[in-house]
């Protein structure tokens, strides 16, 4: 015997109807820090910054990258 159910609802009518809390305050308060965060370190992205970040560690940063690519290259020929 087979029962099929059909429930039309939206997200938040289930959310009450099950008991569950609505969580949507919380998420656009993450949405906003993280939009806000995103804006601060914007400039980070840029290349330049990130080569002369990569350059303050005196190359240290370059050869692990260098190392990494070596390993990807490597694992793409199995």
């Amino acid at each position: 015997m087979k029962v099929k159910i059909d429930i039309d609802c939206t997200p938040q009518e289930a959310r009450a109807f099950l008991g569950l809390p609505d969580v949507a305050p919380v998420n656009e308060l993450m949405v906003k820090e993280m939009t806000k965060r995103m804006q601060e370190n914007m400039a980070s992205l840029e290349p330049d910054v990130l080569m002369r970040n990569w350059m303050s560690f005196g190359g240290q940063m370059q050869d692990q990258f260098l190392s990494l690519m070596r390993q990807a290259g490597q694992t793409g020929k199995d």
